[in-house]
């Protein structure tokens, strides 16, 4: 077995040396010693955790918190980094720490909950879009030449680009646009129809109404939907209003017994 080479040169100039520090904390058992060098570890790398924290200054976060997140990303590198491997502390610290800030903003950046495989999505066509706009002048990239520039589907930019919409959310107090009257978008939110209500009912009587007979249904539908009176219904057909009364009577007790006696109830 070859033996392991040392630890490679850190690809940024202004990175500290500290190849032999980290022998000496893989060596070290838990304890107060060790403690303190894994805290002098740290403070050595925060300058790093800041610069990659800087990258996603625009999108949305406050720089205070991006190092935070950052700097918890380079405590679990230190904790998890191994010398003995042979390569620089830095060629695993940086994705390890960037990884942790983009696992911040997929979990605590987006209103709305949106699946991992939407949200790389979004952020294909996010990028391409980006690029597009720098070729094409004047007008937005189609989806057509996001799709190409993404190597994606158009479904799939169309996905992406309504999951944009989701990163955050107005208030429903906020203002709509181009409104002068002060109108806010919980306005615009429509209410309960309360014909919704009727609709199971109507559908459930509709075949016994068709099944009573033509002067029964003429009457049915004359006091429930021309709203007449009795009195106006017995004129109309040469009745007595008592006798329209009773016909009303029997011939609703008659679909609702029926109605029920489907249904099981009582």
């Amino acid at each position: 077995m070859p033996s392991r080479t040392g630890a490679k040169t850190h690809p940024h100039h202004d990175a500290p040396d500290t190849a032999d520090a980290f022998r000496r904390l893989a060596a070290l058992p838990e304890g107060p010693e060790r403690d303190a060098l894994r805290d002098e570890l740290v403070r050595a790398w925060l300058p790093m955790a800041h610069r990659l924290a800087g990258r996603f200054r625009s999108r949305g976060e406050s720089y205070d918190d991006l190092c935070q997140v950052a700097a918890l990303g380079l405590v679990k590198a230190v904790d998890r980094y191994d010398p003995d491997l042979g390569n620089a502390f830095e060629s695993y610290a940086v994705p390890t720490v960037t990884g942790e800030i983009k696992r911040h903003f997929r979990d605590h950046m987006w209103t709305l909950h949106v699946p991992r495989r939407v949200q790389e999505l979004r952020n294909r066509v996010r990028h391409a879009s980006q690029d597009l706009s720098q070729t094409v002048q004047g007008r937005t990239p189609t989806v057509a030449e996001v799709a190409e520039c993404a190597g994606l589907t158009e479904d799939e930019v169309r996905t992406g680009q309504s999951a944009a919409e989701s990163f955050s959310a107005l208030s429903l107090d906020a203002e709509m646009s181009g409104s002068d009257d002060g109108w806010s978008l919980g306005d615009a939110l429509g209410g309960p129809d309360p014909a919704l209500d009727t609709v199971v009912d109507r559908q459930a009587v509709k075949d016994q109404l068709a099944a009573l007979p033509e002067r029964e249904r003429a009457i049915l539908y004359m006091r429930f939907f021309d709203d007449m009176t009795q009195n106006s219904i017995a004129q109309e057909l040469g009745l007595s209003q008592m006798h329209v009364s009773r016909l009303i009577s029997r011939s609703c007790g008659r679909v609702r017994d029926q109605v029920m006696g489907d249904t099981g109830e009582e």
